[in-house]
């Protein structure tokens, strides 16, 4: 990016409430049922069918709202946005406008430097999804799935705050992390549970903000990032040109690394926003707000502090397992009792790194955090080492098995026989007099040549500390 432009973003994501009946009627959410099939006359805009409020989706709102110290407006109003879309049966969309349930809040992220920066919410409000045009099963013709078509999202919108893709980022993980912290949304994005809008324009560093172009419906994290880079160079281009931006809605297409317009922008005054006269003010009371407020899990901030004073992490290491819920609570158990940074490596290294590779989640692991606390147990007490403790975990992912009984059934007991291992010790260091010369002249590391012949020769049984030692005492020992 050109020191000459400074980049300007704002998002605006729609996280899918997870109640178990759409917004304004008793239809069921679930996912993936066959075609019109959770549908009824509120959610089929029939004529006289009147919506009645979920008030489960407002508690998840209210959570929210509490959980990144925003105001909570205790008045709110439900507003009828109106346009025409093939999906959108009634011909407008309930939502809310002048008056949301959420209003200014902010979330503070961490960037990869190790620095912090907080992104301002400008307010998130309650209102029905809209049904989905299929395409691809039908030649020449367009289908409507309206099962989707009341289910309760919360538009979280924030300020434009944003200057790279890394920061739209790291916005999107922190806010996808807590809306999974809070079990107000599954965040799946495959789904389109969690989906976000990117307004991305550019402006010369202390001017007024430029026109922005709207992306819609990103639903990956490495989408929202190539999609923004792609604009800016789009913009810069047309800018340095003597071009002009035009406002306008654009989509990112994964397959070309491109957006392309879709239409122009509406303004709000296109939507004709009025308030909605089947549905009563929403209105909050103290007790009901207290209530969701007591109901509220530790967050990922506060988890995050604690991880790094209680197993002495460092801010880095507590920022990835408390990225999310079930993440954090698998550290913590396997935590339980062994050392903190010993069984955040084993979890951030080995684990992640074999569930990512097999494209598992951590809900469907197959080393339960009791099993992997017991494998690091096990290091600790010098049962093993860790070579052979990466072995043993290499099995149980894959194949399953008890851990004592494995380390019993093929002898990888560690071996501490002091002995024993200057035994081996003396073999090698006659079998190899040059590297020894080379080492008794000051070539300190054919240390490590030294302890690898050993753990060769103990096939990885020998224990590394004693190893350590006892070659030292050997080779600085004068012949």
């Amino acid at each position: 990016m050109s020191m000459d432009w400074e980049v300007v973003i704002g998002l605006e994501v729609h996280a899918q409430l997870n109640t178990a009946t759409k917004i304004f009627c008793g239809c069921p959410t679930a996912f993936g049922a066959e075609p019109n099939s959770h549908t009824c006359p509120v959610c089929l805009a029939m004529p006289g069918a009147l919506p009645v409020l979920n008030g489960a989706a407002v508690d998840k709102a209210i959570a929210l709202s509490l959980a990144i110290g925003a105001e909570l407006n205790r008045h709110s109003v439900f507003a009828r946005k109106n346009y025409f879309y093939p999906d959108l049966p009634k011909g407008y969309q309930i939502s809310q406008y002048e008056l949301p349930v959420v209003g200014k809040g902010q979330l503070t992220v961490q960037m990869a430097d190790g620095s912090e920066k907080v992104i301002g919410v400008t307010r998130a409000h309650l209102e029905e999804d809209a049904g989905k045009s299929l395409h691809e099963a039908f030649v020449g013709q367009t289908g409507i799935d309206l099962n989707r078509a009341g289910t309760p999202l919360l538009e979280i919108v924030s300020e434009p705050d944003m200057r790279s893709s890394a920061e739209a980022v790291a916005y999107l993980k922190k806010l996808h992390a807590l809306v999974r912290y809070l079990e107000i949304c599954d965040g799946n994005m495959q789904e389109g549970s969690f989906r976000c809008d990117a307004n991305v324009s550019l402006r010369r560093p202390g001017d007024p903000f430029g026109t922005r172009a709207e992306i819609k419906n990103l639903n990956s994290f490495r989408f929202l990032e190539k999609a923004i880079e792609y604009e800016i160079l789009r913009q810069k281009d047309i800018l340095e040109s003597g071009g002009s931006i035009v406002q306008e809605t654009r989509l990112y297409d994964a397959n070309r690394d491109e957006t392309r317009s879709m239409r122009s922008k509406e303004e709000a005054n296109d939507y004709r926003y009025f308030p909605d006269p089947d549905l009563l003010p929403l209105v909050l009371d103290e007790a009901r707000i207290e209530k969701v407020r007591q109901s509220l899990p530790e967050l990922p901030d506060a988890k995050r502090e604690r991880f790094m004073q209680a197993y002495q992490l460092s801010a880095y290491d507590a920022g990835v397992l408390t990225a999310g819920r079930d993440l954090a609570d698998y550290y913590e158990s396997v935590a339980d009792g062994v050392e903190g940074k010993l069984a955040a490596n084993w979890v951030m290294g080995d684990l992640l790194g074999a569930l990512n590779k097999a494209g598992v989640e951590i809900q469907d692991c197959p080393v339960s955090a009791e099993k992997l606390r017991l494998l690091v147990q096990r290091i600790e007490d010098k049962t093993i080492s860790g070579k052979i403790a990466k072995e043993i975990f290499e099995e149980i992912f894959h194949q399953g098995g008890e851990i004592d009984a494995i380390i019993d059934s093929r002898g990888l007991r560690q071996i501490t026989d002091a002995s024993a291992i200057a035994a081996m010790i003396d073999e090698i260091i006659a079998a190899n007099p040059q590297q020894v010369a080379g080492f008794r002249a000051g070539k300190d590391k054919l240390l490590g040549f030294f302890v690898g012949q050993v753990m060769k020769a103990s096939q990885g049984k020998a224990n590394p500390d004693q190893v350590n030692t006892l070659l030292l005492e050997r080779l600085q020992k004068p012949e």
